[in-house]
């Protein structure tokens, strides 16, 4: 008769440990939202280049009097699609709204656009995403409420919805008003 040695119980019960931790650790990650290193600090400069006949903006735009919304956004983005209505009634409620076209077809951003409404005062290129690299943007569509000293108040990473915009977004615009 084979004597079974205990150490092939020893890949089972290992697996089994860190498939346990895992899973609690995960259920106790609480906030997973990724980190700004940019709020509370002055935004960058802008370096962006037009997109079509529509206007552009510069630094001097994100110091001018009044909250404003910094959008980054992409034609080929799906949650930009799902997020554009919301940026369409925030514009049409007053809110300014600044758009910055991200590694983007021109064509097609500005057939987007035509499609879906624009709802920003004013539009930059990123065609090359060196301004995302600077505002540390992790993908679009991601959206910074700036001041109007120019400081990033709130970064959000991710599709605004208007019920992000009532409990996240609005809370920030209407404190630094």
């Amino acid at each position: 008769m084979a004597k079974i040695s205990p150490l092939m119980f020893l890949p089972p019960v290992l697996f089994a440990g860190l498939a346990a931790m895992f899973f609690f650790g995960l259920d106790k990650a609480g906030d997973t939202s990724l980190p700004s290193t940019r709020e509370g600090g002055p935004a960058p400069s802008v370096n962006l280049t037009q997109l079509g006949d529509y206007p552009t903006f510069d630094d001097s735009a994100l110091v001018a009097p009044g909250v404003k919304l910094v959008n980054y956004w992409a034609s080929w983005c799906v949650p930009c699609r799902v997020e554009h209505p919301v940026l369409e009634q925030l514009s049409k409620e007053g809110v300014k709204i600044y758009g910055i076209n991200y590694k983007d077809d021109p064509k097609k951003a500005m057939a987007f656009l035509a499609d879906m409404g624009n709802p920003f005062i004013a539009i930059g290129a990123d065609a090359n995403g060196r301004n995302a690299i600077n505002w540390g943007v992790y993908g679009v569509p991601e959206t910074f409420v700036i001041d109007s000293s120019g400081t990033i108040l709130l970064r959000f990473a991710g599709p605004m919805t208007k019920q992000i915009f009532k409990d996240r977004i609005k809370p920030v615009m209407d404190s630094a008003r």
